[in-house]
């Protein structure tokens, strides 16, 4: 896809990134997924990201935005926002954990946290129709995902918000664990237009970001 030339250069840069990954991964082993992975995932958090439908209208067709309520009082009209502007610029959106807030907003499936990997299997059953992704922080969950499309491996690189507590894993480790994936894996975590080119041989089926995302895809 060729952005707007008004579309900021980290934009660019972020997707140009995200489109190689994907298409230099092998997901041939990986669950049949009933949609096309998106090359990047723009994450979603209620302090961090407090108008995420402005950055998902941005974001290029066949991207895709997880959206993470962590139980916000306007979790089903937040949805709903995303869900229209998702739909207008052919982006998929998946919503975290709540299955039945993902059905309300009619989202195109569900990521898990590392925490809620086991669920995968019912949800699969249920609605062989959607998405499924989960996170990994450690290498006991990266070989214990069953059931899921892709994973989303964090942090690769030093990072905000709840994984700032966490130790970067870096590109060697976090392609080592990749490796060892039952299916394929997104990097997340630090990831900025800056340093995203290290991910180039890391393993990695495509990039998710939060703030990084939001920035380079709302600024002019």
């Amino acid at each position: 896809m060729i952005l707007s030339e008004l579309m900021a250069e980290d934009a660019r840069t972020l997707w140009d990134a995200a489109q190689a990954l994907s298409q230099s991964v092998a997901l041939a082993a990986a669950p049949v997924s009933p949609r096309p992975l998106p090359p990047l995932l723009f994450f979603t958090d209620p302090a961090r990201t407090p108008q995420p439908w402005e950055t998902a209208a941005r974001l290029p067709a066949g991207a895709g935005v997880v959206y993470r309520a962590f139980g916000a009082a306007d979790a089903v009209e937040t949805g709903l926002r995303l869900r229209e502007a998702t739909r207008a610029a052919g982006v998929l959106l998946l919503v975290g954990l709540d299955a039945a807030l993902a059905e309300r907003v009619e989202a195109d499936g569900v990521h898990l946290p590392e925490r809620a990997l086991s669920s995968a299997y019912a949800l699969s059953g249920r609605r062989p129709d959607w998405l499924l992704t989960g996170a990994a922080h450690s290498e006991a969950a990266v070989r214990g995902a069953r059931d899921l499309h892709a994973l989303v491996l964090s942090p690769v690189f030093p990072a905000g918000g709840a994984s700032a507590a966490k130790p970067a894993l870096g590109v060697k480790a976090f392609s080592a664990l990749a490796a060892l994936a039952p299916c394929p894996v997104y990097a997340l975590g630090g990831i900025t237009a800056r340093n995203v080119q290290a991910l180039g041989e890391s393993g990695a089926c495509g990039l998710a970001g939060v703030e990084a995302v939001q920035t380079a895809f709302t600024s002019r």
